[in-house]
């Protein structure tokens, strides 16, 4: 038996530009500028959190502890999690259920990652592989291409739904375009440019349906959130109206459908279905509410599939509903207004705490070169496969619709003199002072993190 949940909110959030992953920047320097700017955006000290969230895949088994020692050593919790791509939203529902759960008031979850170039890689060939069993039935009902294997998998339940429901490969290419097009918008986002359906049909083949432009990158950066229980929130009324409420999350694993020969099964569909009408039915909310949507488009066949799984359209129509515009500005929902991880980019440990600060800043209504009017419910989609998936539904702390803060009025509330939702900015000194521990801080373990941050603005 659960017991009674204790509402919680997102109070702050921060990111990183996300960057190609050349090894320019590292790790700590990454998690230290989003941590910071969350920090700060929350008005709190490091002092005021409770327990600590590091959030990332690729890396020794503290990394965490090297990240959060910069903000400062209060003696506190520091967790490391690695849930393959929905590592970040993993560590966003810990903290949530830490802080509903009476353990803390205040958490502070960063994720970061510093990737390799090219396709997603195992670095461990001694032992079995977490989703070796996945690649087994993929061989034994597709066969295996020399494409990554990840597009392979995508790509499958790609070509599985165009054989049960008609979509063409067009439809596919559309999800991208759309995506490269809102990305422009996004300060944060790797790659703005924007592409004709044309050109991203011609794009190299990767795995039929899918095209390099419907293929997101690896990626370098950070993210990172500040969640804070009601009582927190209640001591602070001058925050009231920038945080917003979790309304509902849920997070799920794979059920035997994974493994019943389908493609579409194949890359988690019913652990997302499954997660998507648990989180809905705790916010008290339908699908057709949801105008604004950060999915996991990993590639655009997994947009296409999970359209569905959520609910934003019926089973084996998503298609339809992209025809029709229905997944950009003017449609029936906005789907990865931030450009999505095609475009955005895919730092493993960043993505779902990045998908949370773009929909704080629609609910907040900082989003003003991306807005959708008249929002008053977002929907988050984290995918991980192995398998790990996290759906979060935001509303607002006084349940209104979001409306636009014009950008003159965030700065002076932010401090910052500028909105972080549309500029993307580092920090000065004194903010950095700002937000590290007053009570148990080390210069030695802030080497020179902070000028290294500083040199990048």
């Amino acid at each position: 038996m659960v017991s009674q949940k204790q509402p919680v909110y997102v109070l702050g959030v921060g990111m990183t530009k996300f960057i190609k992953p050349r090894g320019k920047v590292d790790y700590p320097e990454l998690g230290f500028e989003a941590g910071v700017k969350a920090m700060l955006d929350a008005h709190i000290n490091y002092d005021e959190v409770d327990q600590g969230i590091a959030c990332y895949c690729y890396g020794d088994s503290t990394c965490g502890q090297r990240v959060f020692y910069q903000f400062g050593m209060t003696g506190i919790p520091v967790y490391n999690v690695n849930n393959n791509c929905s590592t970040g939203s993993t560590g966003l529902f810990m903290g949530r259920n830490m802080i509903a759960h009476g353990a803390a008031d205040c958490v502070l979850v960063v994720g970061f990652e510093k990737m390799f170039p090219g396709s997603l890689q195992s670095f461990w060939q001694d032992r079995a592989n977490p989703t070796g069993a996945s690649g087994e039935m993929m061989r034994e009902t597709r066969g295996v291409t020399k494409a990554p294997g990840a597009a392979q998998m995508f790509g499958n339940a790609g070509r599985e739904h165009m054989e049960k429901y008609g979509s063409k490969i067009e439809d596919f290419a559309e999800i991208a375009r759309v995506n490269h097009a809102h990305s422009k918008n996004n300060p944060y986002s790797q790659f703005r440019d924007e592409y004709t359906l044309s050109q991203v049909l011609e794009s190299t083949m990767i795995h039929t349906p899918l095209t390099k432009l419907q293929c997101c990158p690896t990626s370098d950066g950070a993210a990172a959130t500040v969640l804070v229980s009601q009582s927190f929130l209640d001591a602070r009324p001058e925050l009231k109206s920038q945080a917003i409420l979790i309304a509902g999350q849920h997070m799920a694993t794979d059920s035997p459908t994974l493994f019943n020969r389908s493609a579409i099964e194949l890359i988690g569909y019913s652990m997302s279905e499954l997660a998507a009408k648990t989180a809905l039915a705790e916010a008290n909310v339908s699908p057709d509410e949801i105008k604004v949507c950060e999915l996991h488009d990993c590639f655009s066949a997994n947009e296409m599939v999970t359209i569905e799984a959520l609910g934003l359209a019926p089973r084996g129509k998503a298609h339809e509903l992209i025809r029709k515009g229905g997944i950009t500005y003017g449609g029936k929902v906005v789907i990865n207004p931030s450009g999505g991880l095609i475009s955005k980019g895919h730092p493993l440990g960043a993505t779902g705490l990045a998908q949370c600060a773009e929909l704080v800043w629609h609910m907040r209504g900082w989003a003003n070169n991306r807005s959708v009017k008249d929002t008053t419910v977002a929907l988050q989609h984290n995918l991980g496969l192995g398998g790990a998936v996290v759906v979060t539904v935001y509303k607002r702390a006084d349940g209104k619709a979001a409306s636009d803060v014009g950008d003159e009025e965030v700065g002076k509330w932010t401090g910052l003199s500028y909105n972080p939702a549309v500029q993307a900015k580092g920090f000065t000194s004194a903010q950095v002072d700002k937000v590290r521990s007053r009570k148990a801080r080390s210069e030695w373990a802030l080497q020179d993190t902070e000028k290294k941050v500083e040199a990048r603005f």
